[in-house]
């Protein structure tokens, strides 16, 4: 890509790219290229300007060879990222509003007084008839008090009051509309698909294949815990099926022989071969998008109180406009009453701060599902880790492979890379790539394979039965035990390390050793959120006292808690709602389902399974845990700059009244500074948010 760099400091650089235009899909394909090159931490690209910002780390030269290397042809860009971007509606709303002020204000300058009136007549008829159809329905609703306002300007024959009050509620509508239809395609985004592989059923076994390359007709295999792909026609097996994404239900459908699936459910239990009836990624997209508009998910408290309070203010002002009549005689001072609507303010400003804080939000990595997700975010009290993938590194590896069985530290692993390979979990990735790592193909010599939420896996390997996973599993359920010659060497296994054990026919073969560092931040990330309000920082775990002591000591959690099952996370949940407290969990696997499902607020580790992110509220880069404190400040911040506007609007609104029935200020001076007053509010929600990207501290 040929290009000319026209700023850089240290770390940033703006380029323009050498090219008369740039379309919507050339935008995301560059973006995408950028942002999956090691060196670059994150570019925005303005398809308007031909523009790039780039901010990266290491050497200048290397940037400029990447972006030198660029070509739109020879990027493989998935088609979610392309047709899930979002970069074409915005786009069209900014227009869109550009043209409203345009128009308004350059009728102004081109068209004489006269048509300027009929223009004005006409369009009121839509706003006046909404009042009406108010009264008609027995509601006394912000409809009517804005169709009363512009009919009384109209019959006034103050066409210039008329036509602004107009113009105003026009851009809310579209600010409005903006903001729902950007919530629901950043919802809709989030719970789409990001699939790479696949289970193919072909020939009897089952072969790990590029979701790609699937084809309407093929047979998948989807195991427990995984997100099914595609829509489908379940062939094979049973299961039960979380459909909560598309449809609401709570409780899991089952699924058998003949059944339907749906692409983006959840399979809870079971396993289930599918035929696959449809490979577009677009079609959930689009039942999410209806599921998601038929309900207020999205809708904070904050935004419903102040549409609930907007209307609830109508007969109010209504009231107050008739007795300054009745009291004083004067037209004009009861039309000041009239013309400063607190509803505008009310339910223009709201939806804007929710929405910048989402986009803030999304600036530092973090997909929040709806606005009342950020609200209970700024209540909770108690936060609750889970461990592994969370508190320590989301990419555990394999230390150390010890035999009990005298076979190959090589063998082993290879053995149980076969089994873990099928599931999704850090700890289960750290083996299937250490056995990657080292070359060792592991052929599908196994039987059907169980899994056991937070247990571990079995299944029948060479005729004989397998079993893995940790010490409670293997030892205590599955009543496996160890070679009586090496006992020592059990009751000395390292303890900087978690321990997977691996045993076949009942008795323990090997003993794969995980390190699991510590996130480098994470000490630091836990002092900040105690700051930051929290009372109660919990760590919850699936592993050894020993081990969930020592790393609740390094980080700083008030409490932990070890050997945890799935259903004793939830249940703590439970237990703290009970005490009134507002609970936020933080997971990323499987066995943190549950717990993400009670707690008013689910984080999800982005690098975690696709159950998890799938009913989490929030998802979080795995980069590090400092979006977390940038998460906790921005819903904080999002809280408190709704009470300011509550405050301003009550405030700035109240005081042109006043001036108004005293005579002061003309009834078209105080819709003027009423609508001057709601535009610069809701400008200054859109904006202003600094956050320190290293601390999560808000300015």
């Amino acid at each position: 890509m040929k290009f000319r760099i026209l700023h850089e400091i240290k770390g940033r650089m703006r380029i323009h790219a050498a090219q008369k235009s740039m379309t919507d899909r050339e935008a995301d394909t560059l973006r995408y290229y950028l942002e999956n090159c090691a060196v670059i931490q994150d570019a925005k690209v303005y398809e308007r300007t031909q523009d790039v910002v780039i901010r990266f780390s290491g050497d200048r030269e290397t940037v400029i060879g990447v972006l030198r290397a660029f070509s739109y042809e020879c990027v493989q860009v998935p088609d979610s990222v392309l047709d899930l971007s979002g970069r074409k509606t915005n786009r069209e709303y900014l227009d869109k509003l550009a043209g409203q002020v345009i128009v308004h204000y350059g009728k102004k300058l081109i068209l004489p007084y006269s048509v300027r009136c009929v223009i004005a007549a006409a369009k009121s008829l839509k706003y006046i008839w909404k009042g009406v159809r108010s009264v008609l329905n027995r509601r006394i609703e912000v409809a009517l008090l804005d169709g009363v306002a512009i009919a009384v300007s109209v019959l006034r024959r103050d066409m210039k009051t008329a036509s602004s009050v107009m113009f105003l509620l026009s851009i809310g509508e579209t600010l409005e509309e903006w903001t729902h239809k950007k919530s629901v395609d950043d919802l809709a985004r989030s719970m789409s698909l990001n699939i790479s592989k696949v289970w193919l059923a072909a020939d009897g076994t089952e072969v790990l294949t590029d979701a790609s390359r699937i084809n309407a007709g093929d047979q998948i295999v989807v195991h427990m815990g995984n997100v099914i792909p595609f829509d489908g026609i379940v062939t094979a097996g049973e299961g039960m099926v979380n459909q909560s994404s598309l449809t609401g239900e709570s409780l899991p459908v089952e699924k058998k022989e003949r059944g339907y699936v749906y692409a983006g459910t959840v399979l809870e239990e079971g396993e289930l071969t599918i035929q696959v009836k449809e490979t577009s990624g677009a079609t959930k997209y689009e039942k999410i998008v209806a599921m998601i508009e038929e309900t207020e998910k999205l809708k904070s408290s904050v935004e419903s109180r102040a549409e609930h309070l907007a209307d609830r203010l109508v007969p109010y002002t209504l009231l107050g406009t008739g007795l300054v009549y009745l009291l004083t005689r004067n037209t004009t001072k009861a039309l000041s009453v009239l013309m400063v609507d607190f509803s505008c303010a009310l339910k223009l400003a709201m939806p804007i701060t929710v929405l910048s804080a989402i986009r803030e939000a999304g600036r530092h990595h973090i997909t929040v599902k709806g606005g009342k997700f950020l609200e209970k975010t700024a209540e909770a009290d108690t936060i609750i880790f889970d461990k592994t993938g969370t508190l320590t590194k989301a990419h555990p590896v394999v230390a150390e492979v010890i035999s009990f069985n005298g076979e190959s530290e090589d063998e082993l692993l290879r053995t149980a890379a076969c089994l873990e390979e099928h599931f999704p979990h850090s700890m289960a990735k750290a083996v299937v790539n250490a056995a990657k790592e080292k070359g060792l193909e592991h052929e599908e010599k196994h039987s059907k394979v169980e899994y056991i939420v937070a247990h571990g896996i079995s299944s029948q390997v060479d005729g004989k039965k397998v079993v893995i996973g940790s010490y409670h599993f293997v030892f205590e359920d599955e009543k496996c035990s160890v070679p009586s010659h090496m006992q020592e060497t059990f009751a000395n296994l390292p303890a900087e390390y978690s321990q997977l054990y691996l045993a076949v026919e009942g008795e323990l073969a090997a003993v794969i050793c995980i390190s699991d560092p510590i996130r480098a931040e994470a000490a630091e990330v836990i002092s900040m959120l105690k700051k930051s309000g929290f009372s109660k920082i919990v760590m919850m775990t699936g592993d050894s006292g020993r081990t969930a002591s020592a790393v609740a000591r390094m980080v700083g959690v008030d409490e932990y808690y070890a050997e945890v099952l799935p259903e004793d996370k939830a249940a703590f949940v439970e237990r703290e709602h009970a005490q009134g407290r507002k609970v936020i969990m933080i997971g990323d696997g499987v066995n943190d389902s549950p717990a993400l499902s009670a707690a008013d607020v689910g984080i999800a580790i982005s690098d975690g399974a696709q159950i998890a992110r799938e009913v989490a509220d929030i998802t979080v880069e795995a980069d590090n845990l400092y979006a977390l404190a940038a998460l906790r400040s921005i819903s904080k911040s999002m809280v408190q700059r709704i009470r300011k506007n509550y405050v301003q609007i009550v405030t700035i609104n109240s005081g042109l009244i006043l001036l108004g029935v005293a005579g002061i200020i003309q009834p078209t001076t105080s819709a003027l500074l009423h609508n001057t007053s709601t535009l610069a509010i809701s400008m200054k929600c859109m904006g202003g948010w600094k956050v320190k990207e290293t601390e999560g501290q808000i300015d």
